[in-house]
Protein backbone atom coordinates (compact mmCIF):
# COMPACT_ATOMS: atom_id res chain seq x y z
CA UNK A 1 0.00 0.00 0.00
CA UNK A 2 3.10 2.40 0.99
CA UNK A 3 4.41 1.87 -2.77
CA UNK A 4 0.66 2.27 -4.17
CA UNK A 5 0.79 5.27 -2.56
CA UNK A 6 4.24 7.13 -3.56
CA UNK A 7 3.30 6.00 -7.53
CA UNK A 8 -0.10 7.46 -7.29
CA UNK A 9 1.55 10.56 -6.22
CA UNK A 10 4.46 10.62 -8.58
CA UNK A 11 1.60 10.13 -11.38
CA UNK A 12 -0.12 13.21 -10.06
CA UNK A 13 2.44 15.57 -9.64
CA UNK A 14 3.80 14.71 -13.46
CA UNK A 15 0.79 15.54 -14.67
CA UNK A 16 0.56 18.73 -13.26
CA UNK A 17 3.90 19.65 -14.54
CA UNK A 18 2.85 18.42 -17.98
CA UNK A 19 -0.63 20.61 -18.00
CA UNK A 20 1.62 23.82 -17.00
CA UNK A 21 3.80 23.22 -19.88
CA UNK A 22 1.11 22.30 -21.89
CA UNK A 23 -0.40 25.93 -21.14
CA UNK A 24 2.93 27.60 -22.02
CA UNK A 25 3.44 27.73 -25.86
CA UNK A 26 6.92 27.39 -27.34
CA UNK A 27 7.98 29.21 -30.12
CA UNK A 28 11.36 27.83 -29.23
CA UNK A 29 12.70 31.43 -30.28
CA UNK A 30 14.77 32.16 -27.64
CA UNK A 31 14.06 29.57 -25.36
CA UNK A 32 16.73 28.11 -23.16
CA UNK A 33 16.63 24.03 -21.27
CA UNK A 34 18.95 25.04 -18.31
CA UNK A 35 16.78 23.38 -16.24
CA UNK A 36 16.87 26.54 -13.77
CA UNK A 37 13.92 27.14 -11.49
CA UNK A 38 10.65 29.42 -12.41
CA UNK A 39 12.11 33.13 -11.42
CA UNK A 40 15.60 33.00 -11.45
CA UNK A 41 17.72 34.96 -14.22
CA UNK A 42 20.96 35.09 -14.65
CA UNK A 43 22.35 38.29 -15.92
CA UNK A 44 22.11 38.68 -19.93
CA UNK A 45 25.77 39.08 -21.24
CA UNK A 46 25.05 41.10 -23.60
CA UNK A 47 22.11 41.39 -26.45
CA UNK A 48 20.00 43.78 -24.55
CA UNK A 49 21.25 47.01 -26.75
CA UNK A 50 20.71 50.88 -26.39
CA UNK A 51 18.03 53.26 -26.77
CA UNK A 52 19.98 54.96 -29.81
CA UNK A 53 21.10 57.55 -26.81
CA UNK A 54 23.70 55.42 -24.56
CA UNK A 55 20.45 56.28 -22.41
CA UNK A 56 21.44 54.58 -18.47
CA UNK A 57 17.41 53.43 -18.70
CA UNK A 58 16.56 56.85 -17.39
CA UNK A 59 16.79 58.70 -20.27
CA UNK A 60 20.33 60.73 -19.28
CA UNK A 61 22.71 60.21 -22.31
CA UNK A 62 25.60 60.42 -19.47
CA UNK A 63 26.57 64.04 -21.04
CA UNK A 64 27.28 66.51 -18.22
CA UNK A 65 24.12 68.51 -16.75
CA UNK A 66 24.28 71.64 -18.56
CA UNK A 67 20.63 72.44 -18.96
CA UNK A 68 18.71 74.88 -16.97
CA UNK A 69 16.45 71.42 -16.24
CA UNK A 70 18.96 70.09 -14.42
CA UNK A 71 20.34 72.67 -11.95
CA UNK A 72 17.11 72.51 -9.09
CA UNK A 73 16.36 76.01 -9.77
CA UNK A 74 13.08 77.24 -8.03
CA UNK A 75 10.17 77.18 -10.68
CA UNK A 76 8.86 80.56 -10.00
CA UNK A 77 5.52 81.41 -11.68
CA UNK A 78 4.37 78.06 -13.02
CA UNK A 79 3.01 78.60 -17.13
CA UNK A 80 0.71 76.71 -19.30
CA UNK A 81 2.22 76.13 -23.15
CA UNK A 82 -0.88 75.02 -25.35
CA UNK A 83 1.16 72.30 -27.69
CA UNK A 84 -0.62 71.35 -30.70
CA UNK A 85 1.20 67.51 -30.21
CA UNK A 86 0.95 67.38 -26.77
CA UNK A 87 -1.91 69.68 -25.61
CA UNK A 88 -1.91 72.00 -22.26
CA UNK A 89 1.35 71.72 -20.72
CA UNK A 90 2.67 73.38 -17.45
CA UNK A 91 6.32 74.67 -17.01
CA UNK A 92 8.69 76.47 -14.66
CA UNK A 93 9.09 80.32 -14.95
CA UNK A 94 12.01 79.36 -17.64
CA UNK A 95 9.80 77.73 -19.84
CA UNK A 96 11.08 74.47 -19.44
CA UNK A 97 8.44 71.07 -19.07
CA UNK A 98 7.12 69.59 -15.83
CA UNK A 99 7.00 66.05 -16.05
CA UNK A 100 5.04 63.28 -13.75
CA UNK A 101 6.17 60.16 -13.15
CA UNK A 102 3.74 56.42 -13.46
CA UNK A 103 5.52 55.02 -10.67
CA UNK A 104 4.71 57.68 -8.42
CA UNK A 105 1.92 58.08 -6.48
CA UNK A 106 -0.86 60.87 -5.93
CA UNK A 107 -3.48 59.68 -3.25
CA UNK A 108 -1.17 60.10 -0.65
CA UNK A 109 1.83 62.03 -2.81
CA UNK A 110 5.10 59.96 -3.03
CA UNK A 111 8.21 60.14 -5.35
CA UNK A 112 9.92 56.48 -6.47
CA UNK A 113 12.57 58.41 -8.37
CA UNK A 114 15.99 58.37 -6.63
CA UNK A 115 19.75 57.78 -7.11
CA UNK A 116 20.53 57.87 -11.20
CA UNK A 117 16.81 58.59 -11.43
CA UNK A 118 16.96 61.90 -10.00
CA UNK A 119 20.18 62.88 -11.65
CA UNK A 120 17.92 62.24 -15.22
CA UNK A 121 14.86 63.71 -13.71
CA UNK A 122 15.74 66.24 -11.44
CA UNK A 123 13.07 66.63 -8.48
CA UNK A 124 11.43 70.36 -9.45
CA UNK A 125 12.00 72.21 -5.66
CA UNK A 126 8.40 73.29 -4.06
CA UNK A 127 9.72 76.57 -2.65
CA UNK A 128 9.19 79.72 -4.39
CA UNK A 129 6.28 77.73 -6.46
CA UNK A 130 3.53 79.47 -7.93
CA UNK A 131 0.35 78.54 -9.51
CA UNK A 132 0.12 79.34 -13.31
CA UNK A 133 -2.66 82.00 -14.25
CA UNK A 134 -6.27 80.30 -14.17
CA UNK A 135 -4.98 77.48 -12.49
CA UNK A 136 -6.64 76.63 -9.15
CA UNK A 137 -3.39 77.47 -6.33
CA UNK A 138 -5.31 74.75 -4.23
CA UNK A 139 -3.90 71.59 -6.46
CA UNK A 140 -0.27 72.93 -5.55
CA UNK A 141 1.54 71.39 -2.64
CA UNK A 142 4.61 69.60 -1.65
CA UNK A 143 6.35 66.23 -0.82
CA UNK A 144 9.66 64.79 0.47
CA UNK A 145 11.71 63.50 -2.08
CA UNK A 146 13.73 60.62 -1.70
CA UNK A 147 17.06 63.23 -1.56
CA UNK A 148 15.60 65.20 0.79
CA UNK A 149 14.17 68.08 -1.34
CA UNK A 150 10.49 69.43 -0.61
CA UNK A 151 9.20 68.85 -4.14
CA UNK A 152 6.74 70.15 -6.00
CA UNK A 153 3.20 68.58 -6.57
CA UNK A 154 0.25 68.85 -8.28
CA UNK A 155 -2.62 67.63 -7.09
CA UNK A 156 -0.43 65.59 -5.61
CA UNK A 157 1.69 64.44 -8.30
CA UNK A 158 5.25 65.13 -7.63
CA UNK A 159 6.46 67.36 -10.46
CA UNK A 160 10.53 66.39 -12.05
CA UNK A 161 12.37 68.04 -14.96
CA UNK A 162 14.35 66.43 -17.36
CA UNK A 163 17.86 66.53 -17.72
CA UNK A 164 18.00 66.17 -21.77
CA UNK A 165 15.90 69.59 -21.88
CA UNK A 166 18.30 72.16 -22.40
CA UNK A 167 15.77 74.86 -23.74
CA UNK A 168 12.79 76.61 -23.08
CA UNK A 169 10.32 74.46 -24.80
CA UNK A 170 11.86 71.08 -25.01
CA UNK A 171 9.85 68.04 -24.10
CA UNK A 172 12.35 65.14 -24.50
CA UNK A 173 11.13 63.53 -21.83
CA UNK A 174 7.58 62.75 -23.44
CA UNK A 175 7.06 58.89 -23.18
CA UNK A 176 10.24 57.54 -22.21
CA UNK A 177 10.03 54.26 -20.92
CA UNK A 178 6.26 54.28 -20.77
CA UNK A 179 6.26 56.20 -17.75
CA UNK A 180 7.04 59.31 -17.91
CA UNK A 181 4.42 62.11 -19.45
CA UNK A 182 4.53 65.88 -19.58
CA UNK A 183 2.42 67.17 -17.02
CA UNK A 184 -1.17 68.99 -17.35
CA UNK A 185 -2.00 72.36 -15.25
CA UNK A 186 -4.25 69.87 -13.25
CA UNK A 187 -1.50 67.47 -12.31
CA UNK A 188 -2.84 65.03 -14.97
CA UNK A 189 -1.09 63.23 -18.06
CA UNK A 190 -0.69 66.06 -20.83
CA UNK A 191 -2.92 65.17 -24.03
CA UNK A 192 -4.41 66.59 -26.92
CA UNK A 193 -8.41 67.70 -26.47
CA UNK A 194 -9.24 65.88 -29.49
CA UNK A 195 -6.83 61.95 -28.50
CA UNK A 196 -7.75 59.80 -25.71
CA UNK A 197 -5.76 59.87 -22.49
CA UNK A 198 -3.50 57.28 -22.73
CA UNK A 199 -4.74 55.75 -19.41
CA UNK A 200 -7.79 54.89 -21.39
CA UNK A 201 -6.43 51.81 -23.40
CA UNK A 202 -6.71 48.84 -21.50
CA UNK A 203 -3.53 47.49 -19.77
CA UNK A 204 -2.51 45.84 -22.84
CA UNK A 205 -4.28 45.48 -25.63
CA UNK A 206 -3.22 45.05 -29.31
CA UNK A 207 -2.42 47.74 -32.40
CA UNK A 208 -2.21 47.42 -36.17
CA UNK A 209 1.95 48.96 -37.14
CA UNK A 210 1.88 49.64 -40.46
CA UNK A 211 5.12 47.68 -40.78
CA UNK A 212 4.83 45.14 -38.30
CA UNK A 213 1.40 43.62 -38.22
CA UNK A 214 -0.39 43.27 -35.14
CA UNK A 215 1.62 43.93 -31.89
CA UNK A 216 0.66 43.99 -28.31
CA UNK A 217 1.05 47.86 -26.56
CA UNK A 218 0.91 48.50 -22.79
CA UNK A 219 -1.86 51.35 -20.78
CA UNK A 220 -0.06 54.15 -22.13
CA UNK A 221 0.31 52.93 -25.83
CA UNK A 222 3.93 51.83 -25.58
CA UNK A 223 4.91 48.88 -27.83
CA UNK A 224 5.76 45.76 -25.83
CA UNK A 225 8.72 43.67 -26.47
CA UNK A 226 10.23 39.68 -26.21
CA UNK A 227 13.58 39.17 -25.61
CA UNK A 228 15.13 35.96 -27.43
CA UNK A 229 17.20 34.75 -24.38
CA UNK A 230 14.20 34.23 -22.27
CA UNK A 231 12.43 31.04 -22.07
CA UNK A 232 8.85 30.03 -21.06
CA UNK A 233 9.12 27.23 -19.36
CA UNK A 234 10.76 27.28 -17.24
CA UNK A 235 9.20 30.54 -16.96
CA UNK A 236 12.59 33.38 -16.98
CA UNK A 237 14.16 36.81 -17.60
CA UNK A 238 17.51 36.80 -18.32
CA UNK A 239 17.15 40.74 -18.36
CA UNK A 240 18.31 42.23 -15.20
CA UNK A 241 20.44 44.76 -14.20
CA UNK A 242 21.23 47.48 -16.50
CA UNK A 243 18.84 45.70 -18.99
CA UNK A 244 15.95 45.69 -16.78
CA UNK A 245 16.59 49.80 -16.37
CA UNK A 246 16.73 49.98 -20.37
CA UNK A 247 13.72 47.54 -20.80
CA UNK A 248 11.34 48.12 -18.22
CA UNK A 249 9.64 44.76 -17.06
CA UNK A 250 5.76 44.41 -17.83
CA UNK A 251 3.70 44.90 -14.26
CA UNK A 252 0.83 42.16 -13.91
CA UNK A 253 -2.09 43.12 -15.95
CA UNK A 254 -5.68 41.09 -14.61
CA UNK A 255 -7.23 39.05 -17.17
CA UNK A 256 -9.77 41.59 -17.90
CA UNK A 257 -8.06 44.65 -18.01
CA UNK A 258 -6.80 43.54 -21.55
CA UNK A 259 -8.33 43.46 -25.26
CA UNK A 260 -7.51 41.02 -28.00
CA UNK A 261 -5.06 39.08 -26.21
CA UNK A 262 -5.35 35.52 -25.58
CA UNK A 263 -5.68 34.40 -22.38
CA UNK A 264 -3.40 31.10 -22.64
CA UNK A 265 -0.14 31.14 -20.89
CA UNK A 266 -1.44 34.63 -19.69
CA UNK A 267 0.33 34.84 -15.88
CA UNK A 268 2.65 36.34 -13.84
CA UNK A 269 5.99 35.01 -12.04
CA UNK A 270 8.03 36.56 -9.98
CA UNK A 271 11.59 38.08 -10.45
CA UNK A 272 14.82 37.87 -8.75
CA UNK A 273 14.39 41.32 -7.39
CA UNK A 274 11.03 40.38 -5.80
CA UNK A 275 9.16 42.15 -8.55
CA UNK A 276 6.35 40.55 -10.29
CA UNK A 277 6.47 40.53 -14.08
CA UNK A 278 3.64 39.31 -16.53
CA UNK A 279 4.01 36.81 -19.74
CA UNK A 280 2.36 36.57 -22.87
CA UNK A 281 1.75 32.75 -23.45
CA UNK A 282 4.01 32.20 -20.76
CA UNK A 283 7.01 34.75 -22.08
CA UNK A 284 8.06 37.51 -20.15
CA UNK A 285 7.32 40.58 -21.74
CA UNK A 286 8.94 44.55 -21.90
CA UNK A 287 8.75 48.24 -23.01
CA UNK A 288 11.68 49.97 -24.18
CA UNK A 289 13.22 53.09 -22.93
CA UNK A 290 14.32 54.28 -26.27
CA UNK A 291 10.40 54.73 -27.19
CA UNK A 292 9.66 57.64 -26.48
CA UNK A 293 6.07 57.99 -27.40
CA UNK A 294 2.77 55.78 -27.87
CA UNK A 295 3.45 54.48 -31.69
CA UNK A 296 7.12 54.03 -31.38
CA UNK A 297 9.03 50.50 -32.05
CA UNK A 298 12.73 51.43 -31.68
CA UNK A 299 13.35 48.72 -30.04
CA UNK A 300 12.30 46.33 -33.17
CA UNK A 301 15.97 44.73 -33.88
CA UNK A 302 18.27 46.20 -31.23
CA UNK A 303 20.98 43.23 -30.58
CA UNK A 304 19.13 40.96 -32.90
CA UNK A 305 17.37 39.92 -29.51
CA UNK A 306 14.70 42.07 -28.89
CA UNK A 307 11.40 42.34 -31.35
CA UNK A 308 7.84 43.48 -30.95
CA UNK A 309 5.32 41.10 -29.09
CA UNK A 310 2.15 39.64 -31.06
CA UNK A 311 -0.77 38.97 -28.89
CA UNK A 312 0.31 35.04 -29.00
CA UNK A 313 3.55 36.17 -27.43
CA UNK A 314 5.82 35.68 -30.21
CA UNK A 315 8.32 38.09 -31.35
CA UNK A 316 7.52 40.05 -34.06
CA UNK A 317 10.01 39.78 -37.21
CA UNK A 318 12.46 37.33 -35.45
CA UNK A 319 14.85 35.12 -37.77
CA UNK A 320 13.32 31.64 -37.55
Amino acid sequence: MKTSWRSASLVATAAALLALTTACGQDKGGSSADGQNVGNAAQAQGGYGSDGNGSDGYGSSGQSDTGAAAKGKAAGQLAVWDSKKLGKVVTDSAGFTLYRFDKDTAQPPRSNCAGDCLKAWPAVPAAGAEAAPGVDPSLMGEVTATDGTKQLTIDGWPMYRYAMDTSPGDAKGQGVGGTWFAAAPDGKKASPAADAQPADLKGLSTRKDPKLGEIVVDKNGMTVYRFLKDSAWPIKSNCVGACAEKWPAVAPVAKNDTQNIPLKGFMSFTRPDGTKQQTLNCWPVYTFSGDKKPGDTNGQGVGGTWYAASPQGKPVGAPK
